[in-house]
């Protein structure tokens, strides 16, 4: 009996991450270049499955039954979102695979929001988080448009940063094998925490656009009341099994 309620017990905290996942995508919506997430849910093994050295433990009346259900690691949608026009001369959008690299030697970042713009010193930085992350070049440089004065900036579609007819550097845009040793890590950027081979992007650069965020308003909307259903359901569950316990408890003591 205390198996159901605990088996319901994990199907609420279940649920509960799926809610709290699917409300972060709706409020990012429309974030410039955010990527969505998605709950993985796998079986929850019992604890002689999971634990070898518990074998000695097991009872009969559990074997082969699950734990229920439990998470595993989330995973974040990559796909490529829609390219939205702003006609700004430092907005640009990555067609096709690959991530800008913002930040620093210390702190890089990798990010698909292309709202760029130019702070007091000159550098080309991301606009999202305040100009805190410098645009980085190929070879991992900050890039600098040091007299606005000069003429307007243009950003090609290899990712050449011009002024009139001076080159101040190429954007640098890369991927990665696996991308799941990216992290994200605020303003619609990403770490990388693992192991992979980094290499070069192939992607285009559009000038004055920017890549929508990946979520979709409806089917997010549809998943955030099927959670919201099935956490319901899971604490009646956990109600009823209660109710039947009790009834045990104080009945069949009485029989005979």
């Amino acid at each position: 009996m205390t198996h159901g309620i605990w088996a319901s017990v994990g199907g609420m905290q279940v649920n509960e991450y799926r809610q709290s996942l699917a409300a972060n995508n709706m409020a990012n919506l429309d974030t410039v270049g955010f990527k969505n997430d998605l709950a993985v849910i796998r079986q929850r093994l019992s604890e002689s499955d999971a634990n070898p050295s518990a074998k000695m433990f097991e009872t009969n009346p559990y074997n082969g039954l699950g734990g229920g259900s439990w998470v595993k690691p989330t995973h974040t949608n990559f796909s490529q979102g829609t390219l939205e026009q702003t006609d700004r001369a430092l907005d640009v959008a990555l067609d096709g695979d690959g991530f800008f690299m913002v930040g620093d030697s210390q702190d890089v970042r990798y990010t698909r929001d292309g709202r760029f713009a130019r702070n007091s010193f000159g550098d080309l930085v991301l606009s999202a988080d305040g100009g805190r992350f410098r645009v980085l070049d190929q070879a991992g440089l900050p890039i600098n448009i040091a007299d606005p004065t000069i003429g307007p900036v243009t950003i090609g579609r290899n990712g050449e940063v011009n002024q009139g007819d001076e080159v101040l550097g190429r954007i640098g845009v890369v991927d990665f094998a696996d991308r799941t040793a990216l992290k994200k890590a605020g303003q619609s950027t990403f770490k990388l925490v693992g192991e992979t081979q980094t290499f070069p992007a192939t992607a285009d650069i559009y000038g004055g656009n920017v890549e929508s965020s990946t979520v979709d308003s409806i089917a997010s909307l549809t998943n955030m009341i099927e959670v919201s259903r099935a956490y319901e359901l899971n604490a009646r569950m956990i109600s009823l099994q209660d109710e039947t316990l009790g009834m045990a408890t104080t009945r069949i003591g009485r029989v005979g």
